[in-house]
């Protein structure tokens, strides 16, 4: 073979084996039952079949038919397969032997591999599947066989030019040193248990001689059609040369707050309490931005898509037409079923393929909400956003607050200081009234104003009204107003 690495035919992993792994090598996938390694192993092999290499399947658990079920399940043609069970190995053995019963632990090992490999030097595979190596162990009366037996393979197949993945269930000894020293890698395939919703796959490379993989753990899921890997993200590999520029929110008042507008390659983070308007907001960049002709993605994790459109189309934003057009691409996230890394990819895929020019995450709750650990949201969060930051993408976040008002409010995490800009809204009660305040907290990439301004949303859209120089302690909720009364009442019929 002139290509020296071998494609796995799992999409996202040979990204993760920065391009495959090196040919003529045993490699080592560990996991315990139900992590995918069968569908991973005969995924290898079709893409082999694909590449018109020999392949082989040597099960020594499974049968044939329950291999094929596999493949049903996937809508898989494995006909090129050849497969060699240890069965008709033992019905060989046992008609020399002239013995009625047959049992691994029974047979004897040099007998057996000596079967095993005449039959490989009649098909010469370059790819091959061991399933599983925990039959091999029972095989061997001692680890000491049992490594002889694994250093003999590794000597026969090297020199036959093969390809060759043991899979370990791990259901016989923890972390097999003795196999994992004499591979050429390691890879690792783990299933956890959510307290709520899908249940959360990691892949994991252990060792992978001469490859400048990715490490750390990547998420990945097994649907129709096999195991979809989604690497980690890494925002140093994804830089682009961009030119700065501002987005405005089609709201001169909003935009004077903002010091222009919103800069490309900037995050933003939009917080404050349930119903003060931060969504809508979004909702008024989203449309300034493709009535422009800019194209955004909006990540909705807890509004339909109907509620949405229709909550625009109240406040006069007609969303509908820059969806169908293709300006606002709205995908509704279910955190339950979504893993990080799958919504990561999602984002990636948006800038890479689709060529967003904004991202609109709403909210930063549901995010939360899809990690396991939140700690691990912090990491894959600050990666995300300086991925978007370097393709230039604006990112606008929403996160609200637990409570309504006062001084006990609370955020679920504090990621104010990720963001290059910090929205905050607010109510607060004035004459009998609940109001709603906006202002800028911080903005890295230039001026901003420090005041506070009244925002009111109703059927003409957002109206952001003049600064509330009169009133002191907006933020406690219950401010004092130091100005006459009569003005706000004067505001209240403009409104």
């Amino acid at each position: 073979m002139t290509d020296q690495k071998c494609t796995s035919g799992v999409p996202g992993l040979d990204e993760i084996l920065a391009g495959g792994i090196p040919r003529n090598h045993l490699y080592l996938v560990q996991g315990k039952p139900g992590t995918g390694k069968t569908t991973l192993a005969l995924q290898f092999l079709i893409e082999g079949i694909r590449q018109k290499e020999k392949v082989l399947y040597i099960t020594f658990s499974e049968t044939q038919p329950e291999l094929e079920a596999v493949a049903k399940s996937h809508n898989w043609d494995i006909s090129g397969i050849d497969v060699l069970e240890l069965s008709a190995l033992s019905s060989q053995m046992n008609a020399q032997n002239q013995t009625t019963l047959f049992h691994p632990a029974e047979v004897e090992l040099s007998r057996t591999i000596t079967l095993l490999l005449e039959k490989i030097k009649q098909i010469n595979p370059s790819r091959i599947v061991f399933d599983s190596v925990s039959e091999l162990r029972l095989l061997s009366d001692s680890s000491f066989r049992y490594r002889r037996q694994m250093l003999y393979f590794k000597e026969f197949f090297i020199n036959r030019g093969s390809t060759v993945l043991f899979l370990d269930d791990l259901t016989t000894e923890d972390g097999d040193t003795h196999v994992q020293s004499i591979v050429h890698g390691v890879l690792l395939l783990e299933k956890f248990r959510a307290a709520y919703g899908v249940e959360r796959r990691q892949f994991h490379i252990v060792k992978l001689r001469g490859v400048k993989f990715r490490g750390g753990t990547h998420d990945y899921i097994i649907e129709e059609g096999g195991i979809i890997m989604y690497p980690r993200l890494v925002a140093a590999n994804f830089n682009k040369d961009f030119k700065r520029k501002t987005y405005s929110s089609g709201v001169k008042e909003l935009d004077s707050l903002l010091g222009g507008g919103l800069d490309s390659g900037t995050s933003n983070l939009i917080i404050g309490p349930a119903g003060t308007g931060k969504s809508t907001v979004t909702i008024r960049f989203a449309v300034s931005a493709a009535e422009r002709g800019e194209k955004v993605a909006i990540y909705s994790f807890e509004e339909s898509e109907y509620n949405l459109i229709s909550r625009a189309k109240d406040l006069g934003m007609d969303i509908e037409k820059h969806i169908q057009s293709g300006k606002i691409l709205l995908r509704k996230i279910d955190p339950a079923e979504l893993t990080p890394g799958q919504f990561a990819s999602l984002l990636r895929n948006s800038t890479l393929t689709e060529n967003v020019d904004m991202v609109i995450i709403d909210s930063l709750n549901g995010y939360l909400h899809a990690m396991p650990e939140q700690q691990f949201l912090m990491l894959q969060l600050h990666e995300l956003l300086a991925y978007l930051g370097n393709r230039g993408v604006v990112t606008i976040m929403v996160l609200a607050q637990a409570g309504i008002m006062g001084a006990n409010m609370q955020t679920p995490i504090d990621l104010t200081y990720l963001a290059d800009t910090v929205v905050m809204t607010r109510f607060f009660e004035a004459m009998g009234s609940i109001k709603k305040a906006i202002s800028i907290i911080k903005k890295r990439t230039g001026s901003h104003e420090g005041t506070l301004r009244e925002l009111n949303i109703g059927q003409g859209g957002i109206q952001v009204g003049n600064v509330l120089q009169d009133f002191r302690g907006i933020f406690t909720g219950v401010p004092t107003f130091l100005g006459d009364p009569s003005e706000i009442m004067r505001n209240e019929k403009r409104c």
